[in-house]
């Protein structure tokens, strides 16, 4: 199963709030050769780390592909900069972040290039804002390095509740 978290936190100039542009991408992922199979529900969650910025709009979406895990990576960071993303500092507030966090059971480290490709996401068994769309989207996925169901993971938060569903 391969794992694609979508946040944003800034408005878009062209695709307006942050859930308007999270959903308007998905049709591009498609375009980009992506086919969703499965689109959880979308969730605010407060920054991380804590700071002023705005509080982000979370989901995560399954896809399918014939396409590697680096073709997959470089399609999610073209889409972003069709989407006006621009990189700077860690962390900062964004108008869209793409991240792949799970192809299939692939565990890789390669960060020799621009932009590191680690599976699964270094992080995403500590982020509430990516498990809990996770368990809607994959509930029975487990994660390939630490043998934990998504479920066990979001029972290991230090504060689960910190992402919470939208209702529109």
């Amino acid at each position: 199963m391969i794992l694609v978290a979508i946040g944003a936190n800034l408005p878009n100039p062209v695709h307006g709030p942050p859930l308007s542009t999270c959903k308007a991408v998905l049709p591009e992922l498609e375009r980009a050769g992506l086919t969703i199979t499965g689109i959880s529900r979308w969730y605010e969650s407060a920054p991380v780390p804590a700071s002023s910025q705005p509080w982000y709009v979370n989901g995560v979406i399954a896809v399918a592909t014939t396409r590697n895990a680096p073709e997959v990576l470089a399609n999610l960071l073209a889409v972003e900069a069709q989407f006006g993303r621009l990189r700077g500092q860690r962390n900062a507030a964004r108008t869209l972040d793409l991240d792949l966090i799970a192809y299939n059971d692939l565990i890789l480290e390669d960060d020799t290039g621009t932009h590191a490709l680690i599976l699964p996401h270094p992080r995403l068994h500590q982020r509430s804002f990516v498990l809990r769309p996770l368990a809607d989207v994959a509930p029975q996925w487990r994660h390939p390095k630490l043998g934990l169901s998504v479920d066990q993971l979001i029972a290991d938060l230090e504060n689960p509740g910190s992402a919470r569903p939208i209702t529109e």
